[in-house]
């Protein structure tokens, strides 16, 4: 399956992203005692780099489609995460904010990709 550039910067964005997210998880059990909203974090925001990785070797078209969609849903539901703790004062607005960005960037970019994807099987 052909690689665009996308799918690499996606790669390497959730790659970084996930980093940012298991230090986020870090301070917020160590440094803000919070242990139920870091796991959920933790877990979503981790997993979209998985879910990209595993698509990287999708079986077919529409399981490497599959496979995106399932990292869209992860990162969204990392966006909620963050919000909730942006709103519960758990992070500041700097912390949300810098974290929030990458994510937004993140959420772009698969949706380009499963679009692009589904547009090249119906041509």
């Amino acid at each position: 399956m052909h690689k665009s550039m996308k799918e690499n910067i996606v790669k390497n964005k959730s790659f970084h992203f996930a980093i940012k997210i298991v230090r986020l998880s870090q301070f917020l059990i160590h440094d803000k005692k919070e242990f139920v909203l870091s796991k959920q974090i933790l877990r979503s925001g981790t997993s979209v780099g998985a879910m990209v990785r595993e698509a990287e070797h999708a079986e077919s078209k529409a399981d490497f489609i599959h496979k995106m969609a399932i990292a869209q849903k992860e990162i969204n539901e990392s966006i909620y995460w963050l919000e909730l703790l942006r709103e519960t004062d758990y992070i500041d607005k700097a912390q949300f904010e810098k974290i929030n960005s990458i994510a937004i960037e993140i959420i772009r970019l698969i949706t380009a990709i499963i679009k692009s994807t589904k547009n090249n099987i119906n041509h």
